[in-house]
């Protein structure tokens, strides 16, 4: 459908099309025009500074209901509706200069209506589409991908795990991830002022915010111990490779020492012979005492680690000069940091196939053990993993896919990425099951008794190994720096989403328009709550953002609410009916079957199980959380789940009238489809008449498309 606004003495001509038309639809298109309208009409260029108020909208809309059964006497074909408006006219000038800011694909900030105000600054866009394919890849593909699916593979059935894994990706994954992706793109806005398509659930937006705040401000310190290790590195000899440093005690064990120890001890530093479970290896000692300096509790918080603090510090330093110019520069950047990682993996797994016991560590991780399928945790792990590796209910995909172009094709972007995002998950595997076969070997140990997951796996188990290789410098550089890049690539695109959220929720405050401030401000906000993480005590806290802040329940929950807003709230039908447009093609029926049902049901599903199998915190093998700390982890979750119940009471206390009138008022989207200008309106500066009055020409079809003469009549009455 073509869009003319023309205007009469304060009366907006709509035109609509009747032939075929369902009378819901021809209704949803009137109210579609007239939230545009109103959007457009606070401009500061038409002469007004605050959009039409409630009670005007619910005037104007009786009057659409008293017009909307004379629309339906409209013969089939094209006719037009004057409906009055309490604005002052929209001039031609204002829609032309829209127009032009949104060429070459950039399109103007959207949002609520309530929230417009002032001039708005123009969005800009991807460069081309590959940026944004390689931008969420690296997004997907970050340190869970190294640290956590090789052990979930291992813990769950070794390629037996491959099944639900395959099947959570392709139900649930893929489908949540087009959803978040296409959304963004259709709407053109970020991940607070998309659900705005129904808004008595826009408090999702709001729980995916939260939890993206609590990502960026604590994923940072994984980069940071990166940097750490990576400056380490640069030396002629490893320092977590022998009990030397002065970090170690008398119960570090060096393997190079242990010639003529009795079976079950080792001999220490000063030669005591101890219990061999008493021992601890040299990275241990290096990670705990050296890097982090760890206390006996959460409750002793201790002070500083500096060095940590000055790798914090440069690791946002990093952060920010990537991103503040947007995504067109961000987008060039993760060329070199989302590939190069793919690199370093293809030569660590060279050189860990070259050494003796890999092809035991990866017979260990690929080795199917079917039975464990019949066991639900194995399917619960695949599904969690899947929600957790592809980013979604944060709102980061959501904002990342409303700088693409409206006709971008997402679905193949999405499946692009997500067939990527696992295919990665599966290559790390073999090369750290390489490796962790050559340590099982070189310790005469089962790989069971060397596999761990998360920091543990990567700050000590994957050092010890380094360090016996030949040329262990360079591979300790190359491997450091890989998890560096891996970490900065999530980290672009939490911080970028998290900001454009919140310039898109209130342009009022011009916050794009002061992007680089803005920034900076969200970069020194979490480097000051992160610096509570990078203390002696900072471990214990770290674990406690990790297992609830950011968590697999929090992301189901989330998640489970978006598939509800969309299916149920906005309605799936009028979705579908969307992307069909915005993609030009169908994107056929599985998405939807998955968004309506099967997506909704794997996430509150899971979330209800998670909840069921419940376990405190822990870290490591033996610190066990005290109640308090178990409870502050509790806040940390409830940050965010608590949005949904809590904005939609806020939403039903304080809006007007009977409680039906309130449903039918917060049922109604207040963000719609914001297809290209140039494919909605073309302007001719005179008619084939010779006047002056704006008409509208079907660029495909390359014929006038007037308003019906039967009608101008109706309309100079409506206008008086």
């Amino acid at each position: 459908m073509l869009v003319l606004y023309r205007c009469f003495s304060g009366s907006l001509t709509i035109p609509v099309t009747t032939a075929g038309r369902a009378p819901s639809a021809l209704k949803e298109d009137i109210s579609h025009h007239f939230l545009i309208y109103c959007r457009r009409s606070s401009r500061e260029d038409t002469g007004i500074t605050r959009p039409p108020t409630v009670q005007q909208k619910r005037e104007i809309t009786i009057t659409y209901n008293r017009l909307f059964w004379k629309t339906m006497a409209l013969e089939p074909g094209e006719g037009a509706i004057a409906l009055p408006v309490p604005v002052p006219d929209i001039t031609m000038s204002a829609i032309a200069e829209e127009r032009g800011a949104m060429e070459n694909g950039d399109v103007c900030d959207g949002g609520d209506p309530e929230n417009a105000s002032g001039e708005e600054k123009v969005r800009e866009g991807w460069s081309n589409k590959m940026d944004f394919i390689i931008a969420c890849i690296g997004y997907a593909v970050g340190l869970r991908n190294v640290w956590r699916f090789p052990y979930l593979c291992h813990k769950n059935g070794g390629g037996a795990f491959l099944i639900p894994y395959g099947i959570s990706l392709i139900t649930a994954g893929i489908p949540i991830f087009l959803l978040e992706v296409s959304i963004g793109q259709m709407l053109q806005t970020g991940g607070i002022t998309v659900w705005g398509i129904f808004p008595l659930i826009k408090g999702v937006g709001y729980a995916a915010f939260s939890v993206s705040f609590v990502l960026c401000t604590y994923y940072i310190i994984i980069i940071s111990w990166s940097l750490y290790y990576l400056f380490a590195s640069f030396t002629s000899e490893l320092p977590w490779g022998d009990c030397q440093g002065d970090w170690t005690d008398q119960y570090c064990n060096d393997p190079d020492v242990q010639e003529g120890a009795p079976e079950g001890y080792f001999y220490s530093k000063n030669g005591s012979l101890y219990p061999l479970d008493d021992g601890e290896s040299p990275a241990q000692q290096y990670w705990d005492n050296k890097v982090l300096g760890i206390s006996s509790g959460i409750d002793e918080l201790g002070g500083m680690r500096w060095e940590l603090v000055g790798c914090l510090a440069l690791a946002w330093v990093l952060c920010y000069l990537c991103i503040w110019r947007g995504v067109k520069q961000t987008g060039k950047i993760v060329w070199f940091t989302a590939l190069t990682p793919y690199v370093i993996l293809t030569i660590l797994l060279i050189r860990g196939l070259t050494l003796e016991g890999a092809g035991q560590g990866i017979e260990y991780y690929m080795k199917p053990q079917w039975e464990r399928l019949k066991e639900p945790t194995v399917w619960i792990d695949a599904a969690t993993h899947i929600f957790v590796s592809c980013g979604v209910g944060i709102g980061s995909l959501i904002s990342l896919g409303s700088y693409n172009k409206y006709r971008n094709n997402s679905m193949i972007d999405t499946v692009v990425v997500g067939f990527v995002n696992a295919g990665t998950s599966i290559y790390s595997g073999f090369v750290t099951f390489s490796i962790l076969g050559y340590m099982a070997h070189r310790q005469q140990k089962s790989v069971d008794d060397v596999v761990e997951q998360g920091p543990g796996l990567t700050f000590i188990t994957y050092p010890t190994a380094l360090y016996t290789m030949p040329g262990a410098t360079f591979f300790a550089i190359i491997f450091f720096a890989m998890l560096l890049m891996l970490g900065m690539n999530t980290q672009f695109a939490v911080v970028e989403g998290l900001a454009t959220s919140l310039m898109d929720a209130f342009p009022q405050y011009k916050l794009r328009e002061n992007r680089a401030i803005f920034l900076l401000s969200i970069c020194l906000s979490s480097f000051g709550i992160g610096l509570f993480l990078v203390t002696e005590g900072g471990m214990y806290f770290f674990q406690l953002f990790d297992s609830y802040g950011a968590s697999g329940f929090c992301l189901l929950w989330i998640a489970g609410w978006e598939c509800a807003a969309v299916a149920y709230g906005y309605g799936f039908k009028k979705f579908y009916r969307d992307v069909t447009e915005m993609l030009g093609f169908s994107p056929g029926f599985y998405f939807p079957i998955c968004w309506v049902f099967v997506s909704p049901l794997v996430s509150f599903g899971i979330f209800l199980f998670s909840l069921i199998d419940y376990k405190p915190a822990t870290y490591g093998d033996d610190y066990v959380y005290p109640l308090w700390g178990n409870i502050l982890g509790w806040c940390l979750a409830i940050l965010s789940m608590h949005w949904l119940p809590s904005y939609a009471l806020y939403l039903l206390l304080t809006t007007p009238g009977t409680l039906k009138e309130r449903w039918d008022v917060l049922k109604q989207p207040t963000v719609f489809p914001k297809p290209p200008v140039d494919e909605m309106l073309t302007v001719s500066g005179a008619s084939k008449d010779g006047d002056d009055t704006a008409h509208m020409v079907d660029e495909n079809s390359g014929k006038w498309a007037y308003a019906n003469p039967a009608f101008e009549k109706d309309d100079a009455k409506t206008s008086r």
